[in-house]
């Protein structure tokens, strides 16, 4: 090939690079983080160590919500030191089991002060059965919505984000409407249906089956030790080891969802699909695609 024409090709790249350079969007300093479960607590830490940084970095005060949890007080002070070790100025456990506690003066406090807040891990209808519809969770909305809180959720902390919440159900079989249990999230991102844990449990059938039942959302599977980093401007950025699956009803042109039995095969026409890794990005409104500038301009 001649000299030239690689020269040309070059600076086309690079031109190209630059354009998605300058559309890239820049890290607002609060967002929710939205992780697939069983993220790295040893080693890099990279998602941890982005909420605390998020969060304040030394100057975080970070309260932990273990409400999922059937072990609060172990699996929040996990989450202790690990922030601790980081040197966050202040962590604590909200350990909040019945919802009359959402009402304390104490609780709702350090949910006003807090500059950051994790939802851990465990069972999602119980996190939600504690926390909806209370003055409490009223708070972390508002505060959230104001961008002045960085809020995580992970594993069962990460299905309640959404609107409608996938509360259980199969794995790895064709989509059909008893393949999902569904229930009413916490609504901190209203357009997602998120799903979590995703290919390393064979889910992708169960978000199909949810999205076939509310196809005016968008499906949203995260893998372990991977997080969908919602910034406030509407973009959602990808991090870790796994990668993270938008399913994206807009163009859906049929579903037979309506009228067939709950363990036919659903059928869903004029799907679009989008596998995000480290460092991809999705605008949740625009519903547009941004690969990860390094890539492109190598």
């Amino acid at each position: 090939m001649a000299p030239e024409v690689v020269d040309r090709r070059d600076k086309m790249q690079q031109l190209k690079a630059k354009s998605l350079e300058m559309r890239t969007p820049q890290a607002t300093k609060t967002a929710v983080m939205v992780i697939g479960g069983a993220e790295d607590k040893v080693h890099g830490r990279e998602i941890l160590r982005t909420f605390f940084g998020r969060a304040g970095a030394s100057k975080a005060y970070i309260t932990i919500v273990p409400s999922a949890s059937r072990e609060p007080a172990i699996i929040g002070g996990r989450y202790i030191r690990i922030f601790e070790e980081m040197g966050a100025e202040k962590v604590e456990i909200l350990d909040i089991r019945e919802r009359e506690q959402c009402e304390s003066s104490q609780i709702k406090a350090s949910l006003e002060a807090c500059s950051g807040v994790f939802l851990t891990g465990g069972d999602q209808l119980r996190l939600c059965g504690v926390l909806a519809d209370t003055p409490a969770m009223e708070i972390i909305r508002q505060r959230v919505r104001g961008g002045q809180l960085t809020l995580a959720g992970t594993s069962a902390g990460a299905a309640v984000m959404g609107h409608h919440m996938i509360a259980g159900g199969g794995s790895g079989e064709t989509p059909n409407r008893s393949l999902v249990d569904m229930a009413t999230g916490l609504g901190f991102i209203p357009e997602v249906i998120v799903d979590q844990h995703f290919h390393n449990r064979n889910r992708m059938g169960r978000l199909l089956s949810a999205i076939a039942s509310h196809p005016d959302r968008l499906g949203i599977g995260i893998d372990e030790d991977t997080c969908a980093v919602f910034e406030r401007d509407g973009w959602l950025q990808v991090m870790g080891k796994g990668s993270v699956t938008i399913v994206d009803p807009t163009e859906l042109t049929h579903t037979n969802e309506p009228h067939v039995g709950a363990n036919e095969p659903l059928t869903l026409h004029n799907l679009r699909l989008h596998i995000l890794s480290y460092g991809d990005r999705f605008h949740l409104y625009q519903r547009t695609v941004l690969p990860a500038v390094h890539r492109i301009s190598s």
